[in-house]
C-alpha cells in the first residue's frame, strides 16, 4: 500500500469509539466483583507446581516413587473353588520419607460378610430374582468371601504387627523404613472365589454347560498401596467401583492349576514345556513369527478333548512380569488359545485371545485381530506397547490388567449372534486392551480420578475402533451421542473432577463425558496435529509414573501453545452444557448517503451533518433509510472508493481485492453456560456453501451473545451454526435462519430418541 487517506482514518478510529459508547445505556453505580470470566486461568483449582510435578505439567528433577516387586505361590482348588497364595513381597522406598507403616489393599474384603458396601448401596427391590440370588439374599448366610490372613512374618519368619481395617491392612514395621531403604515380608492367605455370573464382580468363576470351570482372577493377592508426595499414602477404601492405584514392581508366580488346564496372564511363560504339549510348544515358537492371521496354540480339538473330565492331577505355570503395576490371569480347561504376531516399528509384541467352544464363532474371526489393531493404534497416539503380549481372555464382563483383560461377547446355544453383540465385543475388547496404555502404563489413580484411565481410553478407543471398521464405529457418532446426557437432570449430575465413588451416571461421567470432551478438543479446537503432538507428549512423560489430572492439563497446554484452561473449567469441573444459536439475522446494502446514526453520532462532539468526512455507509434493509436502489450495488460502485483505491493500492494489490455486494449482521445467542467455538456455515442462492469458524475466545467479552458482521459477494440463502454437531450442542433447534417450524421440545424430543 503507497500511502493512506486521513479522512478514512479519521473517520475509522471516530466511529469506532463514538459507536462504542452510542450503544452503552446510562447504568446504576454498582458494586465491585471478582473476576468471573469463564476465561479465568485455573489458579485456585490446580494445586501449586512443586520440583516433582512441575508447572509444565513434567515430571520434575526430584520426582519418585516406590516400587513393589512380589513373588507369589497360588494354588487354584477346582473342587471347593477356593485360592491360597503365600508371597513374599519387597517393598522398595524411593522417596526421601522414613515411613513407620506400610499399607496394603485387601480388595476381597470387600466380600467379606461384613463387609459396608452392600450397607452403603440404596434402592428398592430388583426387578426380579433368580433362586439362587433371592436364596443368598433373603434366605441363606451371606457369601463367606474376603481374605484369610494366617500370617504376616519378616524374612527371619517373625510375626510382624499389623491392624486389618476393612479393605485396608496396615503394616506396623518394626523399626521406621527410611528413604532408599527396603523392606521384605511375607503374607500368607486363602480365600473363597466368588462365581462371578451369580454375584457380579471384576473377577471369580463360572461354571459352562459342560460342568467345566473358567477362572478369570484378579484382586487376589494382598497389594501395597501408592505412597506419593501429592496424597501421601492413598488408602481410600475399596467400596467395589471406584478401581486401584498401585506400585510398579517385578512379579515371579507360580500358579498351580489341575492338569486339564490352561492359563496365561500377566507376564512371560517361563515354563511352556512343563505345561504345554510338544505340538502346542511349536504352535507356541510359530506364532512368534505369524504376522498376518491368528494360528491356534491350543486347538477346539484340544479343548474340546481336556474338557471331557476333570483332573486330579496337577501342574504349575511360572510367569515372570517386569516393571508391571499388578497381576491376573485366565485359566480353565474348556479354553481355546490363539495367536499372533504385531509388528510395532522394531519389535515383536504378541496378541492372543483365550476363548470356550461358546465364544468361538465370534472370537476366532474377530478377538485377536482386534487385540493387534488396538495395540498398533494406540501405541501411534501414545508410545509402543512395551510389554511382551496382550491377551484377550473371554469372561463375560469387562475389566482390565496388564497384558491381559476380561471381555465378554458369545453366540447363543446356537451359534448365532446379532450385529450388535459383534459390535459390544470388538468395542469391549478394544477398551479393555487399551487399558494397558491407561492406567496400567500411564499410571493414573483410579480410586481417585477415574476418568484419567476409563475418559482417556474411551477416547482413544474411539480411534481404534473406526481405524478397526469405520462403517460399524463412525466419527460422526462423535460428539453428538453425549448431548442427551449434558441435557439431562442436574440434580443427578456431577462434574468430572469429582471422586469416582461419588458421581451419578458413572458411564456417561466418568467414560462418554471426557471422552467427547478430548474429541472436540482434537477435531474442532485443537486440531489433530497439535493435540495428536500434545497427548502424545503427555503419555510419554507419564509412562511407568503417576500423573495427576493437573499433569495433564498442564501437558496439553505446555505441548501445544494454547490456552485451554476455559476448556477445563467448563468441561471437567462444571456441569454446565453447551447451546449456541443464532438470535438475529439483518441485511445490509451500501450508501454513500450519511445515515442518521453518523449523523448523530457527530452531533455529540458538536460536528454538523457537512462536516462528515467521505464515507461509506451500511443501511439494515429494514431501516427507514433504505431503499431499493441500493440493492444490488457493490463497494466499488462508489467513485469514493474507487479513488481511494486507485490512489493507495498496486495492480497487483487491486487484482486481490473482494467486491462484497451483501452485507449481514449476525447475532449469535449462547444460552448454554459452557464456552465453545462457534462454527457458522453460510449456504448461498447460488447452491454453494462456505464455512467460518470463530475460535471459543469470541465469546470472551459477553458470554450471552455475540455480533459478527459478514460481507459477502453472494446472497444468503440459510445460516447453521454447527452443522456437524461437533460442539456437544444440547438444542439444535436455534441452530438455523431462517428458524424452522419446530419448537424445541420437539428438537429436544427428537434428540433423545436418536441417542
Amino acid at each position: 500500500m503507497k500511502k493512506i487517506v486521513f479522512a478514512f482514518l479519521a473517520m475509522a478510529m471516530v466511529s469506532t469509539s463514538i459507536f462504542a459508547q452510542e450503544i452503552e445505556p446510562e447504568k446504576e453505580k454498582q458494586q465491585g466483583h471478582y473476576n468471573i470470566s469463564k476465561f479465568k486461568q485455573l489458579k485456585e483449582e490446580l494445586p501449586t507446581p512443586n520440583k516433582q510435578h512441575t508447572a509444565s505439567g513434567a515430571p520434575g528433577y526430584e520426582y519418585t516413587q516406590q516400587k513393589v516387586d512380589y513373588k507369589i505361590d497360588l494354588v487354584i482348588n477346582d473342587e471347593n473353588h477356593t485360592i491360597s497364595g503365600n508371597e513374599t513381597i519387597t517393598y522398595h522406598n524411593n522417596s526421601k520419607d522414613v515411613l513407620d507403616y506400610l499399607w496394603v489393599q485387601l480388595d476381597q474384603n470387600m466380600r467379606a460378610p461384613d463387609s459396608q458396601t452392600p450397607d452403603v448401596r440404596g434402592g428398592g427391590p430388583d426387578a426380579l430374582y433368580s433362586p439362587s440370588k433371592f436364596t443368598k439374599k433373603f434366605m441363606g448366610k451371606p457369601f463367606q468371601g474376603g481374605f484369610n490372613i494366617e500370617h504376616v512374618k519378616d524374612v527371619n519368619g517373625k510375626e510382624i504387627n499389623y491392624m486389618i481395617n476393612r479393605t485396608m491392612m496396615r503394616i506396623n514395621l518394626p523399626q521406621p523404613l527410611a528413604g532408599g531403604g527396603t523392606f521384605v515380608f511375607n503374607i500368607k492367605w486363602w480365600y473363597n472365589v466368588n462365581n462371578y455370573r451369580e454375584d457380579r464382580g471384576r473377577s471369580g468363576y463360572e461354571i459352562f454347560d459342560n460342568g467345566n470351570s473358567a477362572y478369570a482372577i484378579a484382586q487376589f493377592f494382598p497389594r501395597l498401596c501408592v505412597y506419593n508426595n501429592v496424597e501421601g499414602w492413598q488408602n481410600m477404601q475399596f467400596w467395589g467401583r471406584s478401581e486401584f492405584a498401585l506400585e510398579f514392581g517385578d512379579y515371579d508366580v507360580s500358579i498351580t492349576t489341575p492338569k486339564n488346564f490352561i492359563l496365561n496372564g500377566t507376564g512371560v511363560l517361563q515354563n511352556p514345556k512343563d505345561v504345554l504339549t510338544n505340538k502346542q510348544v511349536k504352535r507356541y515358537k510359530d506364532a512368534q513369527t505369524t504376522y498376518d492371521n491368528p494360528i491356534y496354540i491350543v486347538t477346539p480339538e484340544e479343548a474340546e478333548e481336556a474338557s471331557k473330565e476333570k483332573s486330579d492331577k496337577t501342574k504349575t505355570w511360572k510367569l515372570s512380569a517386569k516393571n508391571v503395576r499388578d497381576f491376573a490371569f485366565a485359566t480353565s480347561p474348556s479354553y481355546m488359545w490363539d495367536a499372533m504376531a504385531v509388528k510395532l516399528n522394531d519389535k515383536t509384541v504378541m496378541a492372543y485371545s483365550l476363548f470356550p467352544k461358546e465364544g468361538k464363532e465370534l472370537w476366532e474371526e474377530h478377538s485377536t485381530r482386534v487385540v493387534a489393531n488396538t495395540l498398533k493404534v494406540y501405541s501411534k497416539h501414545t508410545f509402543d506397547y512395551p510389554y511382551p503380549h496382550a491377551t484377550s481372555a473371554n469372561v463375560q464382563m469387562g475389566m482390565e490388567y496388564p497384558m491381559i483383560c476380561f471381555n465378554f461377547g458369545r453366540a447363543d446355544k446356537s451359534g448365532n449372534y446379532s450385529e450388535r453383540t459383534k459390535k459390544g465385543m470388538i468395542g469391549v475388547i478394544t477398551h479393555e486392551v487399551g487399558h494397558n496404555f491407561f492406567p496400567m502404563i500411564v499410571n493414573s489413580d483410579e480410586r481417585q480420578w477415574t476418568w484419567m484411565d476409563e475418559g482417556l481410553d474411551s477416547f482413544v478407543e474411539i480411534l481404534a475402533e473406526n481405524e478397526y471398521d469405520p462403517e460399524m464405529f463412525p466419527m460422526g457418532d462423535q460428539p453428538k451421542n453425549i448431548t442427551r446426557y449434558m441435557s439431562g437432570d442436574q440434580d443427578r449430575m456431577s462434574p468430572i473432577m469429582s471422586q469416582g465413588d461419588n458421581v451419578f451416571n458413572y458411564g456417561a461421567n466418568a467414560y462418554a463425558k471426557p471422552a467427547a470432551g478430548l474429541f472436540i478438543l482434537r477435531q474442532t479446537i485443537m486440531g489433530p496435529e497439535l493435540f495428536d503432538h500434545a497427548f502424545k507428549t503427555y503419555a510419554t512423560r507419564w509412562a511407568f509414573k503417576h500423573p495427576t489430572p493437573a499433569d495433564f492439563f498442564r501437558t496439553m497446554e505446555d505441548a501445544s501453545a494454547m490456552d485451554l484452561d476455559w476448556f477445563w473449567r467448563g468441561w471437567f469441573y462444571t456441569t454446565g452444557n453447551n447451546d449456541i444459536g443464532i438470535k438475529e439475522v439483518k441485511k445490509y446494502h451500501i450508501t454513500d448517503k450519511p445515515t442518521e446514526r453518523a449523523i448523530n453520532v457527530y452531533k455529540r462532539y458538536g460536528l454538523t451533518a457537512d462536516q462528515l468526512p467521505p464515507s461509506l455507509y451500511l443501511v439494515a434493509e429494514d431501516s427507514e433509510e433504505f431503499t431499493e436502489d441500493l440493492k444490488g450495488k457493490k463497494a466499488e460502485d462508489y467513485s469514493i472508493l474507487n479513488e481511494y483505491i486507485e490512489s493507495n493500492f498496486t495492480a497487483e494489490e487491486k487484482a486481490n481485492l473482494k467486491a462484497p455486494k451483501y452485507f449481514y449482521e449476525l447475532v449469535f445467542e449462547k444460552p448454554g453456560d459452557l464456552i465453545m467455538p462457534l462454527i457458522v456455515e453460510f449456504e448461498y442462492e447460488d447452491g454453494t456453501k462456505e464455512r467460518k469458524q470463530y475460535p471459543a475466545q469470541i465469546w470472551r467479552l459477553n458470554d450471552k451473545e455475540v455480533t459478527k458482521v459478514f460481507p459477502s459477494s453472494k446472497a444468503i440463502k440459510s445460516i447453521k451454526v454447527d452443522p456437524d454437531e461437533q460442539t456437544a450442542d444440547v438444542d439444535m433447534s436455534n441452530n438455523s435462519w431462517p428458524k424452522t417450524t419446530e419448537t424445541k421440545f420437539d428438537e429436544f424430543k427428537k434428540n433423545q430418541i436418536k441417542s
